[in-house]
C-alpha cells in the first residue's frame, strides 16, 4: 500500500512522515551516526566490533516481534536466513577485506573504512519503519504468515551478511593468534 501511496498520492507520504514519533527519527540519527563512523578507517576493540551486529540482529528480531508476535516459526526462519545468507556471503568472500588488521597485543582492529554497514543499518531500520507504516494503514497485515515470513527472510539477509562480517574479524583474531604462537 506504501508504494501505491508513493505512486499516486505522494503528498499522503508527508503526513506519514509527520506522524512518525519523534524518538524514530533520533534512532534512524543515532543509526545513521554509527553508520557513517564505519565509513572511515577506524580502530576498534574485539567487544566494540560485535556490538553493532548484535543490537542489530536485536533489533530485528524486536521488528518481527512487535510487528507479527514472536513465533518460533519467524524467528527460526529469521535464524536459518541469517545462517544461510552468513555462510553463502563467507563462500563469496573468505578472507576479511584488505587493510583489515588485528593487533593482539592490544587486542584491537584497524578497520578500513565501508559504506556496507551503513547501507546495512539503514536497510534494517527501513524494513521496521516500511513495515510499521503498512500494519498501521493495514492491520489486517499483521495476520499474513507469508508477509511476516518474507519479513523474517528479510531481517534474515541484512543479519546473515552482519554476521560474515563478525566471522571474517573472528579468524582473523585466529589467524592473528596462531602466526604469534
Amino acid at each position: 500500500m506504501l508504494l501505491q501511496i508513493a505512486t499516486h498520492q505522494p503528498r499522503m507520504l508527508w503526513s506519514i512522515i509527520e506522524g512518525t514519533p519523534h524518538w524514530v527519527w533520533a534512532l534512524l540519527a543515532a543509526l545513521l551516526w554509527l553508520g557513517a563512523s564505519q565509513m572511515l578507517t577506524r580502530q576498534a576493540g574485539l567487544r566494540r566490533t560485535m556490538m553493532a551486529p548484535l543490537a542489530l540482529a536485536v533489533y530485528s528480531v524486536w521488528g518481527l516481534g512487535t510487528a507479527f508476535g514472536l513465533k518460533p516459526d519467524l524467528l527460526l526462519a529469521w535464524l536459518m536466513a541469517s545462517g544461510a545468507t552468513a555462510l553463502i556471503a563467507l563462500a563469496l568472500r573468505a578472507q576479511a577485506p584488505d587493510g583489515l588488521r588485528f593487533d593482539a597485543a592490544t587486542l584491537r582492529f584497524h578497520l578500513p573504512g565501508s559504506i556496507v554497514p551503513l547501507l546495512l543499518i539503514l536497510a534494517i531500520f527501513m524494513t521496521k519503519y516500511i513495515v510499521g507504516v503498512e500494519l498501521a494503514l493495514q492491520p489486517p497485515l499483521a495476520a499474513d504468515h507469508g508477509f511476516a515470513l518474507d519479513i523474517a527472510l528479510l531481517y534474515g539477509l541484512f543479519n546473515g551478511l552482519l554476521f560474515a562480517r563478525v566471522v571474517r574479524l573472528w579468524r582473523l583474531v585466529q589467524r592473528t593468534r596462531v602466526a604469534l604462537a
